[in-house]
């Protein structure tokens, strides 16, 4: 009886094991049957006699988000992408370098309010875009980038050009995906816009390997053995590649939405915008500190110069904000923002950050109540840890806080003396700038002169584009933007080479106004070649370059400090000569010119009414505004 007893339990062991081996085999089998796409496949059809292809779902998708400029440089990986968008009417601008075409992409998002983008091949072809990314990153556009890869088959196999491209870009962009299967293409580039426009905007990245772009009878000739296989595994291997291509196009072009999904855009909550109106309205001296984030949708610029005008406070305009308020306006001051930060009893930071710009936050008086908005958490409280304190941090879009902060405040008014001893320190820096103009030059021009007659000489249609070190620092000081989204700078990264592909995006965007860039030589060598790329896409431009033979932002701490100018030194090239080689036309101001200068600069816009780029060869001394002297 015991032996009988003790043996039940070890009866019931072996049906119960075989029950549980059996159920593994079994959902094994079928979690290989999911991942082999065997069940969407007794779903969804393989249409195996269409030679349509996964570029034109890219191309429907980008069409159904209003883009109409797709930036790129061309490669296989890609092709199928660039026609099917041409004919949808996207209008493909290939450039000379990758960069340059997110760069130009960056433009078209910042003043478009809309999503940017570049397509570019695969490996080399995306390392190339790594700088106009991060650049991108920083400065918060939203910029969509298309990247070619090797088949999805032969990805880790040593392909051409394979290299993990995810890893690259998942630090520099906020989404990040690769497209496995056609079916794909659609909801991932949809997911990807309304990620790069959401919350906080940024760059956002989709790899579109080559065997889902190309057409179905052009991926099978690639990937399946035209003649059957011999023996089981060579037939295991052939049947192994058919599913693999009918798992890639099942289902591949049946209808899906196409159009833009909802943003997530952060807003102010009420308590929060009440108790920053209780702190504006006992202030005796407030002023406000606008950056880029202020310039972001879904608010219009021209609603947002209202709101502030409205509001009546004295303004410092940084980033994408600067020409908010137009030229010479007595709210707008220019020069002195530490002194003025330090006075002010309210400082409203809206979408400025306390990076180096505002020196780590050391620039805001302990004594001064601080309110901050901003959508990025991390970035609206940095440093508050060490050099300053918020008495609000508001978490939201930067322009809908000050629509509804005027709104509480209407009739609300602060003393004009505070604007007008702002306003008389702004006067001062101004006859400063204006001796300097006229201080004798030994050799060339003065460049702060030159940039003068060229603040002088802007239209107000026109598009002001910056790109180097001392002479655009120069230019920031007396180069006005004629209104709101006409300043591109490359932001907080510093970025040298953003020149080209900044003026191509603007053009692109506003054909009417007059893109004026501003070079110093050592950052117009990157954009050179670009001139070629305005010469075959008639799209007209004027570059000012100030040559003065030199890395001189540099050389001027060097020199002193280290004794040496090594690696600074840059020669007085003949740019315009090298513009005319490309087809584009070149003007020389050398010193001989100084009483020519804005007939010079008249004689490049006419150039430019005629269709053409323009280059303008600026020789110019070198400036030191430490002291006031101009060297040679």
């Amino acid at each position: 009886m015991e032996t009988l007893a003790a043996a039940a339990p070890a009866g019931n062991f072996f049906p119960s094991f075989l029950f549980l081996a059996c159920g593994t085999l079994v959902a094994a089998l079928l979690g290989a049957a999911h991942r082999l796409g065997l069940f969407y496949q007794l779903m969804h059809k393989v249409d195996k006699a269409s030679i349509q292809h996964g570029g034109e779902n890219v191309a429907a998708v980008l069409k159904a988000h209003g883009v109409r400029f797709l930036f790129t440089l061309v490669g296989g990986h890609i092709s199928p992408l660039l026609v099917a968008c041409e004919k949808l009417g996207i209008r493909v601008v290939d450039t000379r370098h990758e960069v340059t075409a997110v760069f130009a992409a960056d433009a078209v998002a910042r003043l478009t309010g809309t999503v940017g983008v570049a397509a570019v091949t695969a490996g080399p072809g995306l390392t190339n875009t790594v700088t106009a990314m991060k650049n991108a990153q920083i400065a918060q556009s939203p910029v969509l980038l298309l990247g070619g890869a090797a088949s999805t088959l032969l990805q880790n196999r040593g392909a051409l050009q394979a290299i993990d491209q995810m890893s690259l870009f998942k630090p520099l962009c906020k989404f990040c995906a690769s497209v496995r299967r056609v079916r794909d293409i659609v909801p991932t580039l949809r997911a990807a816009i309304a990620a790069a426009q959401s919350g906080t905007p940024g760059p956002v990245f989709v790899e579109l390997p080559i065997d889902v772009l190309y057409p179905y009878y052009m991926v099978q000739k690639e990937m399946v053995p035209a003649k059957p296989p011999k023996g089981f595994m060579g037939r295991v291997v052939s049947w192994y590649l058919e599913n693999y291509l009918a798992n890639l196009f099942a289902g591949a072009w049946e209808p899906r939405p196409e159009g833009p999904l909802p943003l997530d855009i952060p807003q102010a909550s009420t308590q929060q915008v009440q108790r920053c109106m209780e702190i504006l309205s006992r202030a005796k001296r407030p002023v406000i500190v606008l950056g880029s984030q202020a310039l972001l949708p879904p608010i219009p610029a021209d609603r947002l110069r209202a709101a502030v005008e409205t509001l009546g406070i004295p303004c410092f305009l940084g980033g994408m904000a600067r020409g908010l308020l137009g030229r010479n306006h007595p709210l707008h001051i220019r020069q002195n923002r530490s002194a003025a930060l330090k006075k002010a009893d309210v400082v409203l930071l809206a979408g400025a950050v306390c990076d180096f710009r505002l020196s780590y936050g050391r620039v805001l008086s302990r004594s001064s109540k601080i309110i901050i908005v901003n959508r990025n958490r991390k970035e609206m409280l940095l440093n508050s840890d060490m050099f300053w304190k918020p008495q609000e941090a508001v978490q939201g879009d930067v322009a809908s806080f000050v629509v509804k902060l005027v709104e509480g405040l209407k009739g609300q008014t602060w003393a004009s003396d505070w604007t007008e001893e702002l306003r008389q320190a702004d006067r001062q820096k101004e006859q400063a700038f204006r001796e300097k103009g006229l201080m004798p030059v030994a050799q060339h021009l003065n460049p702060v002169r030159v940039l003068q007659l060229v603040e002088e000489t802007l239209p107000d249609n026109s598009i002001l584009v910056v790109d180097g070190g001392d002479f655009v620092g120069t230019a920031a000081h007396l180069v006005q933007p004629r209104g709101p989204l006409c300043w591109l700078d490359p932001g907080a990264f510093g970025t040298l080479g953003v020149g080209a592909g900044f003026a191509l995006g603007a053009k692109l965007c506003r054909p009417d106004a007059e893109v004026w860039c501003l070079f110093g030589d050592g950052a117009f060598g990157y954009s050179l070649i670009e001139f070629d790329t305005f010469v075959r896409h008639k799209i007209p431009v004027i570059a000012l370059i100030g040559n003065d033979a030199g890395w001189t932002q540099i050389s001027r701490e060097q020199v002193p400090s280290l004794g040496s100018n090594v690696a600074c030194g840059l020669a007085y090239t003949d740019y315009h000569k090298a513009a005319k080689g490309l087809g584009a036309q070149g003007l020389l101001l050398p010193r001989e010119k100084e009483d020519q200068v804005v007939e010079v600069l008249h004689d490049a816009q006419k150039q430019c009414r005629d269709g053409h780029p323009v280059v303008v060869n600026i020789l110019i001394g070198r400036t030191d505004f430490r002291d006031g002297s101009i060297a040679v």
